[in-house]
């Protein structure tokens, strides 16, 4: 199956044999689903029954001070002893940590989770929900057939060509939402294939991978050709980087109807917290690095 780089183009991240960028066994010592889930928060925040879908596009620095004139003096200790101040990030956070989960439509119209490594075949429907451990931002890249390796998201038609995540704030690829039923799922055809897709997790963005208002223009120019496709040393980086190790888990509980707090979640940019249901696999990376890379092989047949 060949995919096609429009909306339901990145979505055949679904139909997948979920793996990591370099085989390693995993640490049997560390709690890899214990260290991802620490950072949900316990409850939801009181404003979570009215929040929508957040935007993707990067956080705007807030600049204080003109630019032309020099910082201004804040009062030494005016009221007392300062209180602390917050942590920006939580202490499992240095490690970057992606977790997916994906469904399947049943025969009663229900999504439900089924093990990546099942074989697919023409005319089933699959759906993956996403979530990290960390703000930052996230690629999707695909290569077909050893062909050449192309980004499907961001993409210029979807979220402003943003690609921004926040923590534990899920992803619906595609979403559940749509009002039309050929949006809400990826359907295999009669053509099988062999795919390749490859999620990049960043806390930064990449440099020289345009995003937002510098991809929409690119692909708009009458000599942009979209889909992007990264340079060679742009994919040097991302290769080496995929020879680091991952530790990961997988639950196994499949057959599971997607619940109501999940399907909130994804459509109206509300939080997971801790008692909500867990991703079937999460992944975390071995080091403090700067970026996550897990590949994702569908089998369809």
């Amino acid at each position: 199956m060949r995919l096609k780089v429009l909306l339901l183009a990145m979505v055949c991240a679904c139909a997948v044999a979920i793996g990591t960028a370099a085989p390693a066994p995993q640490d049997q010592d560390e709690d890899v689903r214990g260290a991802f889930l620490t950072s949900r928060p316990k409850e939801k925040t009181a404003s979570s029954g009215t929040a929508t879908k957040p935007s993707r596009k990067r956080p705007k620095t807030t600049v204080t001070n003109d630019p032309g004139k020099a910082p201004e003096k804040k009062p030494s200790n005016p009221t007392g002893p300062s209180k602390p101040s917050e942590p920006v990030r939580p202490v499992n956070a240095a490690r970057i940590g992606l977790g997916m989960t994906l469904f399947t439509r049943d025969s009663n119209g229900l999504a439900v989770r089924i093990d990546p490594e099942h074989v697919f075949r023409k005319g089933d429907r699959v759906r993956v929900l996403l979530e990290t451990n960390t703000d930052g931002y996230l690629y999707i890249f695909n290569q077909t057939n050893d062909g050449p390796v192309i980004m499907i998201y961001p993409d210029k038609d979807l979220d402003e060509a943003g690609n921004y995540i926040k923590a534990h704030i899920p992803w619906e690829i595609p979403s559940g939402a749509s009002d039309e039923e050929r949006l809400r799922w990826l359907v295999f055809d009669e053509y099988p294939g062999n795919e390749r897709l490859f999620f990049v997790m960043t806390r930064e963005p990449l440099k020289n991978v345009p995003i937002e208002d510098e991809l929409i223009t690119f692909c708009h120019t009458a000599s942009g050709n979209c889909p992007w496709r990264p340079s060679t040393e742009i994919w040097e980086l991302i290769s080496k980087e995929m020879q680091q190790p991952l530790t990961k888990d997988t639950n196994g509980k499949y057959g599971r109807a997607q619940t109501a707090p999940e399907q909130q979640a994804a459509t109206r940019g509300l939080g997971l917290v801790k008692d909500d249901p867990e991703p079937s696999l999460i992944m975390m990376a071995s080091s403090k690095s700067p970026m996550l890379i897990a590949t994702l092989d569908l089998v369809h047949k």
